[in-house]
């Protein structure tokens, strides 16, 4: 900064005032600071004026997977909202759903000086031990089921949106609704399928056992010849869009039309949902809204302002495609 200060014939204050983009400079003195730098090849210590001012403008995200449509667009959200705030995002990816995975990945996000952490948890740990949170980190929750007590959490109107697939296949007239389930591991998958079961007790309809899949389409292939080898399958609600995709392959390859003798209900809207054949009716995640309500929620604790526990539950929307119809007469 005195080298600069030197070629540029200014005091090394107006070099900070400059690098710290000040408007109180006089444009041509800009200038000229701004040439010696290019000249001298300066760049600033952003960390050294990150510890001056007491704050990083940095988020950390910690993460077990990018492999799921839910991640991969929580984190969009994330990225497009914090951008908005002027801070960055650091992805710090946890190897293993364990404590110790989890207490080192907060490690890291203390070494590579971020203000505060969303940490999405869509796992459950090895063993169903509460996640390990550092004392004193800013921390919000996105897609947990049982931090709300103890930090902010965010997430999808999971339970909700269930009801509204489930509701709709027996609104147009199916006896019961078959489920092809997330992993058991994943807090999302757990609520859908409670949700599932909760909306065909409560209408007194049979409850057809569970088929659990991976989030991929091959799961929801394989799990889906099963279910169109059974003539009695006239409704399927897919944990999501991935899966349903799956599904409509296995019912077009055994000879079964949907909507006319299976209808398939998916869940997340992605991108692709509107073109699969047919277009699937699906519930609809608000990932955008996630993201934000998370970016909010953390500088609100970073900046004093925000609740430091209670969850926030975004609502979800059924959008209903050319996928669904009553069942076949008789």
């Amino acid at each position: 900064m005195a080298d600069v200060a030197r070629l540029a014939g200014v005091s090394a204050q107006t070099v900070s005032r400059v690098s710290n983009g000040e408007p109180n400079v006089v444009e041509a003195t800009r200038q000229s600071v701004l040439r010696a730098m290019q000249e001298l090849g300066y760049r600033p210590n952003s960390a050294a004026r990150a510890l001056k001012r007491g704050e990083f403008r940095a988020i950390g995200v910690i993460t077990f997977t990018l492999a799921t449509t839910g991640n991969v667009r929580t984190l969009e959200g994330i990225v497009a909202s914090a951008a908005a705030q002027d801070y960055a995002v650091t992805l710090i990816p946890v190897g293993a759903p364990t404590q110790d995975a989890v207490r080192g990945a907060f490690t890291r996000a203390g070494e590579l000086a971020v203000d505060a952490v969303v940490a999405i948890m869509e796992t459950h740990l090895v063993g169903d031990a509460p996640a390990f949170f550092p004392a004193g980190v800013k921390v919000v929750v996105a897609d947990s089921d049982d931090a709300g007590d103890r930090h902010p959490v965010v997430d999808t109107d999971q339970r909700a949106g269930a009801a509204q697939a489930v509701a709709h296949l027996l609104g147009l007239g199916h006896g019961t609704v078959h489920h092809v389930a997330g992993p058991e591991s994943s807090y999302a998958a757990q609520r859908r399928r409670d949700a599932w079961r909760q909306g065909l007790e409560g209408a007194g309809r049979p409850v057809p056992e569970v088929l659990h899949g991976d989030w991929t389409p091959e799961s929801g292939h394989e799990l889906g010849l099963r279910l169109a080898d059974d003539p009695t399958c006239t409704a399927v609600f897919a944990a999501n869009d991935q899966m349903a995709l799956g599904v409509l392959r296995a019912m077009h390859e055994r000879g079964r039309v949907v909507p006319r003798d299976v209808s398939v209900v998916g869940f997340d809207d992605i991108p692709e949902a509107a073109s699969f054949i047919p277009p699937l009716t699906t519930v609809r995640q608000d990932f955008e809204q996630i993201g934000s309500l998370c970016v909010e929620r953390v500088l609100g604790q970073v900046r004093g302002t925000g609740p430091s526990t209670g969850t926030t539950l975004v609502p979800t929307e059924l959008v209903v495609r050319a996928s669904t119809a009553p069942p076949p007469a008789g």
